[in-house]
């Protein structure tokens, strides 16, 4: 812990001790090159849910855990496309988030306000999530001589204490301390677990065919009503799948990480280098089923601890140590990248509209004042309302995937009007919080969150349509021209001037 707080000090040396305005402190000056914004992007996918949440769904429920490698491969792939082209609209406009940009597309500053406050509703899960996950894992590696409460704490303190400070180039920095451990770590009990408790991969995979079978095909084990599970088929795997892929692109994480990079080729490369990453994820999955064998009995939040249970069972107390700082750093830095894009939203849309707080260093003191605020209440609710760590990642990603048409269609295309865009917004938010909460999650075997962009889109369009044809300059009273509005590709828009 000592040393991830150095590294996040040690970020900002020679840049003002984390001075330079909001866009140094949010974006990184938007100067980091392909290793850091690789390393910043894979430490903010592969979080404490995939370390823990993706070994207990595996002990779980098997198959249906294969969603996480699905989604984030193809968001990969939708990222080469969609992340230059939001780079370039961010640069071109000094746009520091997905707030910023909402505002600057539809010419509403209320409405980048209004998308603030919904994305923090839809990340404070998230940061929940990553404090439980670091919460176990602590008092799991300290064989309970932490308890849950202290860790909880400890994890707030401490990603607090240099996010606060440094910013994304903070979070950058231990980026690459994290992905140091991560890698050597599960690439020891990839091996390890196996042989020592199988005899070989083969051993293990005769004993799950023979006495797990129901694992290693869709719909998986099933699930209890509340935890995840009802009918993982198919629909489910499918339709979470895409959902997932998309809304990871306008992620405000992800997108922070797209604005913090010096170029747009840096993203393009980030893009086809971050897919070996997923390699790494089967690893926790496989040793979740391996753990039904060795700690049987797991059921309900005590699943995520399947992949430990194994560790503490079986390897020396150095070795535990290890293995629980990689996990632990996993929890660190994407909970230092969700309250930092927190702050920035609230700082640039939200406080920015009270006049006093508006510019200069005191958005950035009220930035950081958010962030403070945003950790509080997610620790509060870690202590108040614990959830699995898949149920709470499933529950951000359907509501954050309900900005979609907003988002991405309206930087795409004229013709979506603010009527449109909000009425789909409200009725997507409002259905995936009927269907989540109301415990029909999924619906007919499709992901709730699905069923409501569906909704949301068509609500989107038939506002926007109904409003009567529109295409230019003047949608909506906007005189602006489209090149001030809409986004492009920057290789294609230098292609043009060319």
């Amino acid at each position: 812990m000592v040393v991830t707080v150095a590294l996040g000090l040690l970020a900002v040396r020679g840049r003002g001790g984390g001075g330079g305005g909001l866009a140094e402190w949010s974006v990184g000056g938007r100067s980091l090159g392909t290793v850091f914004v690789w390393v910043l992007m894979a430490g903010e996918g592969y979080t404490s849910f995939s370390y823990l949440g993706a070994a207990g769904w595996g002990y779980n429920y098997g198959a249906p855990v294969l969603y996480v490698v699905a989604y984030m491969s193809c968001g990969y792939a939708v990222g080469y496309v969609v992340g230059p082209m939001l780079w370039d609209y961010a640069r071109r406009h000094g746009l520091v988030g997905i707030s910023d940009m909402v505002a600057h597309r539809y010419g509403r500053p209320w409405l980048g306000a209004a998308v603030a406050v919904l994305a923090t509703v839809f990340l404070l899960p998230y940061i929940q999530l990553q404090i439980t996950g670091m919460g176990v894992v602590v008092s799991t590696v300290t064989y309970g001589a932490v308890s849950l409460e202290a860790a909880y704490l400890l994890a707030f303190a401490v990603t607090t204490g240099f996010v606060v400070v440094s910013g994304l180039r903070g979070s950058a920095w231990v980026s690459v301390l994290k992905d140091v451990m991560v890698i050597g770590t599960l690439g020891f009990l990839a091996v390890y677990v196996p042989f020592h408790y199988f005899g070989g991969y083969g051993e293990l995979f005769d004993r799950l065919v023979a006495e797990k079978p129901q694992w290693l095909t869709l719909p998986g084990n099933g699930g209890a009503a509340g935890d995840g599970g009802g009918e993982l088929g198919v629909g489910w795997f499918v339709s979470t799948s895409v959902l997932n892929a998309l809304t990871v692109v306008i992620f405000p994480t992800t997108v922070a990480g797209y604005l913090g990079a010096r170029s747009a080729d840096a993203l393009r490369r980030n893009a086809v280098l971050l897919p070996a990453y997923n390699v790494l994820l089967f690893v926790p999955m496989l040793l979740g089923m391996a753990a039904l064998f060795v700690v049987p009995g797991l059921s309900g939040a005590g699943s995520n601890l399947a992949l430990f249970e194994l560790v503490v069972d079986s390897l020396p107390a150095w070795a535990v140590g290890v293995i629980g700082v990689a996990a632990a750093l996993s929890s660190i830095v994407p909970m230092a990248v969700f309250m930092l894009v927190i702050g920035t939203m609230w700082g640039r849309s939200v406080l920015s509209l009270v006049p006093r707080w508006s510019a200069g260093e005191r958005q950035v003191l009220a930035s950081r004042i958010v962030v403070v605020a945003a950790g509080s209440i997610a620790l509060v609710m870690t202590y108040v309302a614990p959830n699995t760590l898949v149920r709470l990642s499933l529950v951000s990603y359907e509501g954050m995937a309900q900005l979609l048409p907003m988002l991405l269609l309206g930087l795409v295309w004229r013709g979506l009007t603010v009527a449109g865009a909000v009425g789909g917004l409200v009725v997507g938010v409002a259905v995936v919080c009927g269907l989540v909460f109301g415990g029909h999650d999924p619906v007919l075997g499709v992901n709730a969150g699905m069923v409501a962009l569906l909704l949301n889109l068509a609500v989107a369009l038939g506002v926007s349509r109904a409003a009567g044809p529109r295409g230019g300059a003047g949608t909506d009273g906007d005189g602006r021209p489209d090149g001030e509005v809409l986004a492009r590709d920057p290789l294609e828009r230098r292609e043009s001037v060319g």
